[in-house]
């Protein structure tokens, strides 16, 4: 029978991450990390790759788990000179609506107090703050906070391919993005260099005895297979919940679909250095009266109301790229994970005619959008939208998952917290908000119906 000290079900960015700060930390560890497919296969690049330390309320965990993974980021890309190309361009929150304007700057003002950085007004007034752009490439000397900009006049100087309609910007400065099938790869080859092992098999099975997990069934070529292991790390991503209940145990958590939009912004209506821009408004999309009877005669109604804010895109590639990536979850909802991917041929257009409210030189490609490419994956959530890094109720149990959209730049402090939990190191003091136990806190429980939707932002 193979032996290993630590088994890692799910070779995403989670399970990878997991397997490089344990072999970091622990070198003598037979580490072995199993997937059906490829590393990386499934939703780990179906994003836009980004990271952020921008999490308003209702606490400051998030700040804190975020601005940790950051620093980890940070520090691997001086050390490995960029190699995964990280960059700090910052994500422009952009509203229409004066009411949520005073949300998000109150927002802003809350993600200071946790540790963000601090808000820096611009009015318009000769008093107002320095203002640094950000670069293209690079995140070495930047601000961090927020620079809110609360001026139409000045907004329509600063970014004049926003909407003449935009009442405040929040330019969020330690941001950006990042290739992250170089950042998983890279991780994936320093730990494999460290002794970890990459197995190629399903798991099927665990063996449970006295209340702790002894052995791991595996689906290989010609049959099953025992791994005996006293530690098994669920990093299933979409199949999260499948592999907790392989040791009885049920996660609160379902999955949403998402897919992402590649297009060739062949007008260059995009500016190659912008920032990663998201309309926070709600909005009904403008359908002709044609359309709008084609909709409804496909069954697609819930597209002639008001769809949510959240419409988001930035350049892809170098200068001279003419890429965009368009994203919009606007009819995220639980659903069970299915592979291939279900189509959705209105996908891109939707989300182009949404951002077009957001960037009106869009509305050019209305009428002849370039072919698109689109792909996408699975978020995995839980009920407020916060992950599980740490023990489950089965000893030598633990899961790193439930990284929503956020497992790109949480990642590597996600690791390396649940390193810390199965080697029994000091945990830092954001690490109980992320335990499958806090929903057995009665305080947290309260929080939970009190938190309401501010985690979406």
């Amino acid at each position: 029978m193979i032996v290993a000290d630590v088994v890692i079900c799910g070779a995403g960015i989670a399970g990878i991450s997991a397997a490089y700060h344990l072999s970091l930390r622990k070198p003598s560890l037979r580490i072995l990390l199993v997937d059906s497919g490829p590393p990386l296969g499934l939703t780990s690049d179906k994003s836009t790759e980004a990271y952020r330390n921008w999490w308003p309320g209702p606490d400051g965990a998030m700040v804190r788990l975020m601005n940790r993974s950051i620093d980890l980021l940070e520090d691997l890309a001086r050390a490995t000179g960029n190699a995964f190309r990280l960059n700090r361009r910052g994500y422009l929150y952009v509203t229409t609506d004066p009411c949520r304007a005073e949300g998000l700057l109150r927002a802003a003002e809350q993600t200071a107090r946790e540790g963000a950085g601090p808000v820096r007004r611009h009015t318009g007034s000769p008093g107002d703050p320095p203002y640094l752009p950000s670069p293209p490439e690079g995140f070495e000397g930047l601000p961090d906070g927020v620079d809110a900009f609360l001026d139409p006049g000045l907004i329509r100087r600063r970014f004049p391919y926003l909407t003449d309609q935009a009442v405040a910007v929040f330019h969020v400065r330690r941001c950006g993005w990042l290739s992250a099938h170089r950042l998983g790869m890279l991780l994936l080859e320093q730990a494999r260099a460290r002794g970890v092992a990459f197995r190629s098999a399903r798991l099927v099975g665990v063996e449970i005895r006295g209340g702790r997990v002894q052995a791991v069934r595996l689906s290989v070529p010609g049959g099953e297979e025992a791994v005996a292991t006293g530690c098994l790390v669920n990093a299933a991503g979409p199949f999260l919940r499948e592999v907790a209940r392989m040791m009885d145990v049920e996660l609160p958590v379902f999955c949403e679909l998402h897919r992402k939009v590649m297009f060739p912004d062949v007008e260059r209506v995009i500016p190659r250095d912008a920032p990663l821009i998201i309309g926070m408004d709600p909005l009904p999309l403008s359908w002709s009266e044609e359309e709008r009877a084609l909709l409804e005669e496909m069954g697609c109604s819930e597209l002639l109301g008001v769809l949510p804010g959240g419409a988001h895109l930035r350049p892809e590639g170098g200068p001279e790229s003419p890429y965009v990536l368009m994203l919009w979850p606007y009819a995220a909802r639980p659903v069970e994970p299915v592979f291939p991917l279900p189509e959705d041929p209105l996908f891109p257009e939707v989300v182009l005619r949404g951002l077009a409210e957001l960037i009106p030189g869009l509305r050019i490609y209305i009428s002849r959008m370039p072919r698109p490419a689109v792909d996408g994956g699975y978020y995995v959530r839980t009920p407020e939208n916060r992950p599980l890094i740490g023990p489950l109720p089965v000893e030598g149990a633990y899961v790193i998952g439930a990284l929503s959209g956020f497992g790109i730049m949480a990642a590597m402090g996600a690791g390396e917290l649940l390193a810390a939990h199965i080697l029994g190191e000091t945990l830092p003091d954001y690490a109980p908000a992320f335990t499958l136990d806090r929903y057995e806190r009665p305080d947290y429980r309260a929080r939970l119906h009190a938190w309401g939707e501010t985690w979406q932002l």
